[in-house]
């Protein structure tokens, strides 16, 4: 357990002129290793030549998330940032207008729109799985990186064929195994970028210019004609990246996918649950996320001079909050270490506990708009996977590196002699 550090002990200072190879080697453990060293959960370090100051734990996220404390520009890595969000992208927008563009993508989170992109998830699964039976095997997450693809696109009023849906998957696929890494990875990601953005401003043109009519509510027809200020569309470059925005990350969901796929072959005592009872479903999916590594951390540049547990930050300060250690922090979680979803039976929906997509206000902070979906998705599927697919698990390497980022089980989760069956 991490201790608590009392505010005139000081503030522990990482030792050497930069630890960003430190960060490359431990990766999720990066924050969390130094934390346990100096027994407090902050600390200043240098990376990529800055200071930053690293937080963990429910008080740290509950300070990052204050409403205009901190900006992400200048706050996120430059690999996050080109194929995460990009310039203009929501992420990199504080105060009001943050908080219009915010409105735009929660306006797209009803319950009756979530269930659509839902059910159609299901039906893409489905035909998926028809065909699973022709081979020997599949990859789990590849797989559900497809049906994901196709399903946002449906979702957003983007038709596909089936050669530009594996196109598709193929270039969001090398954004998010990119984003966390140098060299080859990062570039194949940067890349294919650029070719989705030609691709989703194309889209954005034709819906202004009449070429294109997608239905109302959808995504590609509100972020099309989103103003952030009356009379004042969004660029198309900046229309395009919100809409990627949109379809990246439920795309990344499918590492969520086989992180539960995995966690369901290691403990096969909850399976008979998740067909037929959603409260324990749920308390499995919010497992999943608790577990298993999604982003390490966030960053942020403080708007303002403000003080936090005795320490001052100064204007301009860069603050990383250790997202992965806040979800498996002692003081929070019960034996962190082990996979137990019943211990979100009664939880209280603290947002500063559980923060694999970030914490606080979705309307205030940057609080990923997507998780509701993230959570529904994976209830979907997971369900579909224990009531209409029969797979075995041959062996193979299940083992997660924690120093790759982002993170995801070596085989990326072989499914043997799968086929779909009826539901019980």
């Amino acid at each position: 357990m991490t201790a608590t550090l009392p505010a005139e002990a000081g503030i522990p200072q990482d030792a050497g002129l930069d630890h960003t190879l430190a960060l490359l080697k431990e990766g999720y453990r990066f924050i969390g290793n130094r934390c346990e060293r100096y027994k407090t959960d902050i600390f200043t370090t240098r990376l990529m030549a800055r200071s930053a100051t690293c937080v963990t734990g429910e008080e740290a996220a509950r300070m990052f998330y204050v409403p205009n404390r901190f900006t992400r520009q200048g706050a996120l890595p430059p690999t996050a940032l080109s194929l995460l969000q990009d310039f203009g992208s929501v992420a990199t927008l504080d105060g009001e207008t943050h908080r219009s563009r915010k409105r735009m993508f929660m306006s797209l989170m009803t319950p009756a729109a979530m269930q659509r992109l839902h059910d159609i998830a299901a039906e893409r699964w489905r035909v998926r799985t028809a065909a699973w039976e022709r081979v020997a095997q599949v990859v789990l997450h590849d797989e559900a990186e497809r049906i994901l693809c196709e399903a946002v696109c449906a979702w957003s009023g983007i038709r596909l064929s089936g050669d530009e849906a594996a196109r598709r998957t193929h270039e969001f696929s090398a954004m998010i195994d990119g984003a966390g890494a140098v060299g080859p990875r990062f570039v194949r990601g940067a890349m294919l970028r650029r070719r989705t953005e030609r691709w989703a401003q194309g889209l954005i043109a034709d819906v202004r210019a009449g070429r294109l009519t997608p239905p109302a509510g959808c995504a590609l027809a509100v972020i099309a004609r989103h103003e952030d200020e009356p009379g004042e569309l969004l660029s198309v470059d900046v229309a395009a990246v919100e809409l990627i925005n949109v379809l990246r990350p439920t795309v990344a969901v499918a590492r969520f996918v086989a992180f539960a796929a995995l966690a369901l072959h290691q403990h096969p005592q909850y399976r008979d649950d998740l067909a037929a009872d959603d409260d324990k479903s749920l308390q499995f999916v919010q497992e999943v996320r608790r577990f298993y590594p999604f982003f390490p951390m966030v960053g942020g540049r403080a708007l303002e001079d403000f003080a936090w547990r005795g320490h001052h930050f100064g204007k301009g300060d860069w603050v990383l909050l250790d997202l992965y250690g806040t979800n498996h922090d002692a003081r929070l979680w019960e034996q962190p270490n082990r996979f137990r979803p019943e211990r979100f039976a009664g939880w209280d929906g603290n947002p500063n506990t559980l923060i694999p997509q970030g914490g606080g206000d979705f309307y205030n902070n940057h609080r990923c708009a997507g998780e509701w979906i993230t959570i529904g998705l994976m209830q979907t599927l997971l369900r579909l996977l224990v009531s209409e697919t029969r797979y075995s698990v041959p062996r193979q390497n299940m083992w997660i590196d924690l120093s790759r980022m982002p993170a995801i089980p070596a085989s990326r989760v072989v499914l043997g002699d799968a086929r779909r069956v009826a539901a019980s």
